[in-house]
């Protein structure tokens, strides 16, 4: 078993004003912690993993290949994209997002 606390989980900024702590994972499953700033966005990109979500604080704008696909969160909202579909976020407020991987992301692991 692993455990790993937000405050101690290391803080990764990238893009500008994205900021993502790796919380506990194991190769099945991945749980991050997210804070965007106001304006801050995530380009369109697209990964393996589907991608189960929790707006904590804040408002946000999903961004998607099709219009009809994109939306809006606010706090309290959740959301799934299903793996390889692109997507991106723009922050509309400071916002707060806690996110599962399934599977985990290579790219994301720090334990």
């Amino acid at each position: 078993m692993k455990q790993k606390n937000l405050s101690e989980a290391a803080a990764m900024e990238n893009p500008p004003d994205v900021i993502r702590k790796t919380l506990a994972y194991n190769d099945e499953a991945m749980l991050c912690y997210f804070e965007l700033k106001k304006g801050a966005q995530i380009p369109l990109h697209n990964h393996r993993a589907s991608q189960i979500g929790y707006l904590v604080s804040g408002h946000a704008r999903f961004i998607a290949e099709k219009p009809e696909d994109e939306f809006e969160v606010k706090a309290g909202d959740s959301y799934v994209l299903d793996p390889y579909v692109k997507h991106g976020t723009t922050a509309l407020e400071d916002s707060v997002y806690i996110e599962v991987f399934t599977p985990s992301r290579d790219e994301y692991k720090d334990f």
